[in-house]
């Protein structure tokens, strides 16, 4: 029962509380009706979470989300790309060149490739023996090892473009079965 008048209530919540013991009130109504003083608005710190949150979320935007969305694009294109270059990689083991020593079936087999996989150009090329030289191989002996596929794509990447490649070269090699 010590808290029953308004008195001892105002003097029990340091200030806070009731008009009666709010000392916001209190500053306002010294300066006048309908002002509000700059000490007033200081001394309570109101709008202080609401800036501070404003200045989190465009330091996350513009230093976290923007640079993890270029590491995303990169990331799939890269696989795109690649996914590209191991489909040529398939059609390739079911249809190999007819003759290695030939260089006229070698190139009558890449012309017969097709250029474009999933929106990416591809060039393949056919490397013989160990160390591994263009084909045709010189004999039939020296049978060819591993096919070589090479695609590139762009990326416009808007914070990292300094530490990504602006045009990127993407290598997939396959052995022959």
């Amino acid at each position: 029962m010590l808290c029953c008048c308004k008195v001892f209530r105002a003097k029990c919540s340091n200030g806070q509380g009731n008009i009666e013991g709010n000392t916001m009130a209190k500053r306002t109504l010294l300066a006048g009706n309908d002002k509000v003083t700059a000490t007033s608005l200081l001394s309570n710190q109101r709008g202080a979470a609401s800036l501070e949150m404003t200045i989190v979320s465009l330091f996350m935007m513009l230093f976290l989300l923007v640079p993890l969305a270029d590491l995303a694009i990169a990331g799939f294109r890269f696989n795109a790309a690649y996914q590209a270059l191991r489909d040529m990689g398939q059609r390739t083991e079911f249809s190999p060149p007819a003759d290695v020593t030939s260089s006229s079936s070698i190139a009558s087999w890449q012309s017969s490739l097709p250029s474009t996989v999933d929106g990416y150009s591809v060039s393949a090329q056919v490397y013989c023996g160990n160390p591994a030289a263009l084909a045709p191989c010189a004999s039939s002996a020296t049978l060819p090892k591993y096919y070589t596929f090479t695609t590139s794509f762009t990326l416009a990447p808007l914070v990292l473009g300094p530490l990504l490649c602006s045009t990127c070269t993407v290598r997939y090699s396959q052995p022959f079965q």
